[in-house]
């Protein structure tokens, strides 16, 4: 619980428009305030932490300024915007937070009037904004409209087409760029890089300070001359900082500027709020500002689990399996060790991916291309041309930024990609933008992709070193959040046929046909069936596409009652395949498909997700047993 008592201005803010009644010293106290609150609420209930708290000031100076939810704030992903659901209306939930029924962890339109834009993934506000400023047109309200968005989000693409078609139409849009210099891990904006090096170059600080001790021994005209080299500094700024990229594309520049500084960040905001055309405004934040342990450990609190906030050690999971992450990036090493054309592609999530274990052993055969999916699908084409075999590790949910390159590209051209899914199926707290829900039906429509899933840590190991030495085309392999199984993992790699299954248990009542972690679920619930008498053949399909023809038939003959278990969308998966295939052999069994439903899953546990949509062993046992049963 947290102490209200010690707040004086915090739990007196129920809207924007109490801020805008606050004198600066309070808006100050204010800023301390909700950072201390982030920090005595996400410590124990664990969150996106870090961006917040380097968006508070920025948060608080735009609801001062721009008149909300009437003007209208798009915030990109939603990392950043923790201090943005505190003072609209939602302080009191926060507690909730990322848990079942409990508020997002992201934008959510039907959350709050507030969230202009819905957003999980990256690099749409820009786009979005400018929807939204000329709809705004259209409609004759003429509603400011801003879009915050980290400098991470800007090694994506998307973002510039967006700034390139305003400033085509000269649209009325304000784009707030919150330079922190991280996404979730260091980003590899180049820009910044740029002009971060000129800025602290040796000679530009030195020519820089010759000139102020000069001038500052000439009593008559040293002030006027250190107005003038001011204003030469500003100009070389002007040039060297991304300014003169972003003018280049229409926009209006404002910045650097100290987004620390709320004094200066309200005087900007009120200066152009009224100005029209686009408006970029740069703003230099510190990820995790005001707390010391996610100062100095960035990556660690960008999405934090329950912690000590006096330490900022945090708590100790029960768990001792591995996770599947972990299981991966271990392999890719000892795969690489052994095989020199392995090299590894991530977009912006190195440990996310458990590619910080090739960086770290081979960081010349590591790749990260930042937040631009679609270009990563394509490079890693134009590698494969050349004799190099690359791994692509991404989360279910961001490789559907790069469907269309996986087929134009990659399976087109028959490239040989190995594509590596973290997150498939539901990831819990994070929700519909990042469950992992619809890659299996999206990729197996595309020709020549083989889709593998592994029912455990072992068999990942091995489904890798498979796809490496599979040069027919593109591969992929998908499996879920979260610790492994905790299986033994031999030495080695052993080569997987291509679209052979795996039966593990015989039976004579029902086939259940499962792929990944619902294999695990399959052997429970023919443990529960076997206890009423029932019997359950349990079979690990492996692969999705192909299918293992072979087995199909032999299941066909001899169960009327058959399964399939995945945890992916029902239409167009695994089930799916099975019941096409049954369809061509006009066999006439009985199938029942146990999946996902199809309609977005909101957060919550995965246990809990589970339960309710009744993918877990005892709604599969009551589904199971009711086919059986039936006529």
């Amino acid at each position: 619980m947290v102490d209200e008592s010690k707040y004086q201005v915090l739990f007196k803010v129920n809207s924007p428009k109490d801020i805008r009644t606050l004198t600066v010293a309070e808006l100050k106290t204010l800023c301390a305030e909700v950072r201390e609150y982030m920090v005595d609420v996400i410590s124990q209930v664990g969150g996106h932490f870090g961006g917040g708290l380097g968006t508070v000031e920025l948060t608080v100076a735009l609801h001062k300024v721009f008149d909300t939810p009437n003007d209208l704030i798009v915030w990109d992903t939603g990392h950043q915007a923790y201090p943005h659901k505190i003072l609209t209306g939602r302080r009191d939930q926060l507690n909730t937070i990322r848990q079942l029924n409990g508020l997002s962890g992201f934008l959510k339109r039907s959350e709050s009037e507030y969230d202009a834009f819905g957003a999980g993934h990256a690099t749409t506000s820009v786009s979005a904004a400018l929807g939204m400023a000329e709809g705004s047109k259209q409609q004759g309200t003429n509603k400011k409209v801003i879009a915050v968005i980290g400098d991470g989000a800007m090694t994506g693409g998307m973002a510039y087409e967006a700034m390139n078609n305003a400033g085509v139409k000269n649209s009325n849009l304000i784009v707030i760029l919150n330079d922190n210099r991280m996404s979730i891990a260091p980003n590899v904006w180049q820009i910044h890089n740029y002009f971060n090096e000129m800025i602290a170059h040796p000679e530009y600080n030195k020519f820089k300070g010759a000139v102020w001790d000069l001038t500052g021994k000439l009593d008559q005209f040293g002030d006027r001359i250190r107005k003038v080299a001011s204003r030469l500094e500003r100009g070389i700024k002007s040039v060297i900082t991304p300014g003169i990229l972003f003018e280049a594309l229409g926009f209006r520049y404002f910045g650097p500027i100290n987004a620390h500084n709320l004094v200066q960040l309200i005087k900007i905001f009120e200066h152009i709020k009224n100005l029209n055309g686009p408006i970029l405004v740069h703003v230099l934040s510190e990820k995790g500002k005001g707390y010391t342990p996610a100062e100095e450990h960035v990556q660690r609190y960008h999405a934090a689990t329950p912690f000590d906030k006096v330490t900022g050690l945090a708590y100790k999971k029960s768990s001792s399996a591995p996770a599947y992450t972990t299981i991966f990036g271990k392999a890719l090493v000892e795969i690489a060790k052994a095989n020199e054309k392995v090299v590894g592609i991530t977009a912006a999530m190195p440990d996310g991916t458990g590619m910080d274990h090739l960086q770290k052993e081979f960081p010349t055969r590591y790749y990260d291309v930042g937040i631009a999916e679609e270009h990563a699908v394509t490079f890693a084409a134009g590698l494969a041309t050349q004799g190099v075999i690359p791994v692509v590790a991404i989360y279910s949910t961001f490789l559907q930024r790069g469907f269309d390159q996986i087929i134009h590209d990659v399976a087109l051209q028959k490239l040989h990609v190995v594509f590596v899914l973290d997150r498939a199926g539901l990831v819990g707290a994070d929700g519909p933008t990042h469950h992992g829900s619809f890659d299996l039906s999206y990729l197996r429509l595309i020709p020549g992709m083989v889709i593998m899933s592994p029912k455990d840590e072992s068999e990942l190991r091995d489904m890798l070193y498979t796809a490496v030495n599979y040069e027919k085309g593109p591969i992929a392999i998908r499996y879920p959040r979260g610790s492994a199984l905790g299986v033994e993992v031999k030495d080695g790699f052993s080569k997987l046929e291509i679209g052979k299954a795996e039966t593990l248990q015989t039976g004579k009542d029902v086939a259940l046909l499962a792929v990944g972690n619902m294999v695990e679920y399959s052997k429970a619930v023919a443990e529960q069936l076997s206890a009423e008498g029932l019997s359950a053949e349990v079979v690990n399909m492996r692969f999705v596409k192909p299918l293992d023809s072979d087995l199909l038939d032999s299941v066909s003959k001899r169960f009327t009652k058959i399964v399939t278990l995945e945890e992916s969308t029902i239409v167009g998966g695994f089930g799916s395949a099975v019941l096409e295939y049954f369809a061509e052999k006009n066999y006439k069994n009985d199938i029942l498909r146990i999946a996902l439903p199809d309609n977005f899953v909101d957060h919550g546990t995965q246990e809990e997700l589970h339960k309710i949509i009744g993918i877990d062993p005892e709604g599969i046992f009551e589904k199971v047993k009711a086919l059986i049963h039936s006529k």
